[in-house]
């Protein structure tokens, strides 16, 4: 599996029998910096896993010819170390503890809002590079300046504990930079559905600056992220991930 800055884009592997979603998650990754495969069964995942080293596999529960949960304990035993996402209508609390107990690394129920379904597939993308990223699957905190984003919780966590609540669009945003720390982000990458009025919407300036103000309530934290005049913003500096 190759991390290596020149080349970027990382292999995800969607498991869907939909066709109309298997279309949908399809379309809404390749807005991203990914190769998409796409099958229908248990079968085709297979036959696509001999063939790649996959990243992520989106693996749909309910199958026509295997059990979703039963295919990530497979891939798990036999040494799988991509990330998992299982994606599903069936959303008892029994399911989604057993998908993750046996190896899957988050689950989201269907019907799904798009922009949730790319953040946490960043998410786990960002968690997922192995040996050579030097990130660990198991990675639960992202560490950088004087804060830890909890990444299991969705929130950011002072050295002292403290907890500092995100909303969703604000964990989505940092998460952003926290993938690409170092590197100068336009708002078109920042708000790519606001791509077309992004030049006279400042939506995504008003969601940077309630960040920076959360940010901030740390020393040290005032300068994470910054300004780029007339291309955009960067979060400076290492991003650790214990």
């Amino acid at each position: 599996m190759s991390t290596n800055p020149e080349h970027p884009w990382r292999q995800v592997v969607v498991v869907e029998d939909d066709a109309d979603i298997r279309e949908l998650i399809t379309a809404q990754l390749n807005r991203e910096r990914l190769r998409i495969t796409a099958v229908g069964s248990v079968a085709a995942l297979r036959e696509t896993l001999d063939t790649l080293d996959a990243d992520l596999v989106i693996l749909d529960l309910n199958l026509p010819d295997g059990d979703g949960v039963e295919v990530c304990k497979s891939l798990r035993a036999e040494g799988f170390q991509g990330a998992i996402m299982m994606v599903t209508a069936r959303n008892s609390a029994l399911d989604r503890v057993l998908g993750l107990e046996l190896g899957a690394d988050d689950y989201l129920a269907k019907p799904f809002e798009p922009r949730e379904l790319l953040a946490r597939v960043r998410n786990l993308l960002r968690r997922s590079r192995l040996i050579d990223g030097g990130i660990p699957r198991a990675a639960r905190f992202a560490r950088f300046g004087p804060w830890r984003l909890d990444l299991n919780h969705r929130r950011l966590v002072t050295d002292d504990e403290r907890l500092v609540m995100l909303s969703s669009a604000e964990y989505r945003l940092l998460s952003q930079f926290l993938d690409a720390a170092n590197r100068v982000l336009s708002r078109e990458e920042l708000a790519p559905e606001r791509s077309a009025t992004v030049a006279y919407d400042r939506t995504i300036d008003i969601r940077v600056s309630r960040l920076r103000q959360k940010l901030a309530g740390v020393p040290g934290g005032e300068d994470l992220i910054l300004t780029v005049r007339n291309e955009g913003y960067i979060l400076p500096g290492p991003v650790e991930f214990e």
